[in-house]
């Protein structure tokens, strides 16, 4: 027997593990790597260094005018100034607490049904999918309750961004999955309307699919029935989204392994409780990082709806650049409109790698 045959095995070298191995390995493996290293991080730091001096050390915060912007850097008086038609639109100033309202209420449903941890999340979003779209329609409208009414068309900024990307996201999704299982049936007719209705909208952009919902739909209604602008964007949008999101249910359906199908056979379960309780539960856990995928592009085509003559977050920003008095800080408007898109974009991003983690039962290598 060896002599060293019991000697345990020692640790790697400290210069081999770790960020100082990696760096080793990725940044200075060789006399190229290690110049290139040197260059590209000065440049990046010289740009970091241009951004941080130009958006807050010598940036300009306070002010009402274009006057009060002295200095080199960004002047972000102009968004100041422009704050509550970025958030609210024109919506009228004596009823901005609507609004404001709309944005707390919904901000406390997001958190509650975000957190694990709440009591009762299956009521709090039967809440929220059932009956708080009503409670925000009269708020917003008004109409009801002594509440006056304020025309959507004066509705804009943030606002219309978060309505019709939630109504786009919540609705869609449900619809989606009955097409996506539509497609998969064997019935000939079900599934011929569902692959002729998903074919049709993908094949059409989003921005044709608004200007059909706003301008061509009223050529079909008669005189008497007149839908509101929105209302059409609405439409429009849950309908070509819809479609996206069958083609992603109707992956994750095709990968469910056929024994799970055989196995809700075997204990007698009908269609819809195996599809409820076996195979959707699955299907959607695999896809989520294509659900997630969809719902940030249809949060961020919400901004096709200035084509319609609606103005959300970026048509505002859009709209505030030809301002004569405030011409020459369109550049602060669209990092600004960046920055919304960012944060709700990315918050959407980390929530779903934290639901893939949570939901991990070892499928992944």
């Amino acid at each position: 027997m060896s002599k060293h045959q019991f000697q345990p095995d020692l640790p790697p070298p400290s210069n081999t593990i770790g960020i100082v191995g990696w760096s080793r390995k990725h940044l200075f493996s060789s006399t190229l790597n290690t110049i290139l290293t040197f260059v590209l991080g000065y440049i990046t730091l010289v740009g970091l260094w241009n951004i941080i001096d130009w958006a807050f050390l010598t940036a300009d915060w306070v002010g009402t005018t274009r006057n009060d912007c002295t200095s080199e850097g960004a002047c972000w008086v102009f968004i100041n100034v422009r704050f509550e038609q970025f958030m609210f639109g024109f919506y009228p100033s004596d009823q901005l607490w609507r609004p404001q309202l709309f944005y707390f209420t919904l901000a406390i449903f997001i958190a509650l049904l975000a957190i694990e941890s709440t009591p009762g999340r299956k009521w709090i979003w039967l809440v929220f999918v059932n009956i708080y779209p009503f409670f925000a329609a009269i708020l917003l409208y008004g109409g009801l309750f002594g509440l006056e009414v304020v025309e959507t068309h004066l509705w804009g900024g943030l606002l219309v961004t978060l309505i019709i990307a939630i109504v786009g996201i919540v609705v869609s999704l449900p619809i989606g999955v009955f097409l996506a299982l539509g497609r998969r049936s064997d019935m000939p007719i079900i599934r011929s309307i569902c692959t002729v209705y998903i074919e049709i909208w993908r094949g059409v952009p989003l921005i044709t699919v608004l200007f059909m919902a706003s301008v061509m739909l009223p050529l079909f209604l008669t005189s008497e029935m007149e839908m509101n602008k929105l209302v059409r964007a609405l439409i429009g949008v849950v309908m070509f989204s819809a479609a996206y999101m069958a083609e992603v249910v109707r992956g994750g359906l095709q990968a469910i392994p056929k024994g799970q199908y055989e196995a809700a056979d075997a204990l007698g379960l009908t269609y819809w409780r195996k599809m409820y309780l076996i195979v959707l539960p699955q299907a959607l856990k695999i896809t989520i990082p294509s659900i997630v995928n969809t719902f940030i592009g249809l949060f961020k085509d919400t901004s096709l709806v200035l084509i319609i003559g609606m103005f959300d977050v970026l048509g505002i920003g859009q709209a505030a650049n030809t301002d004569p008095n405030w011409l020459g800080f369109a550049t602060e408007s669209y990092v600004f409109v960046a920055l919304v898109f960012w944060i709700f974009c990315f918050s959407m991003s980390r929530y779903s790698i934290y639901l893939e983690n949570k939901l991990h039962t070892g499928h992944k290598r």
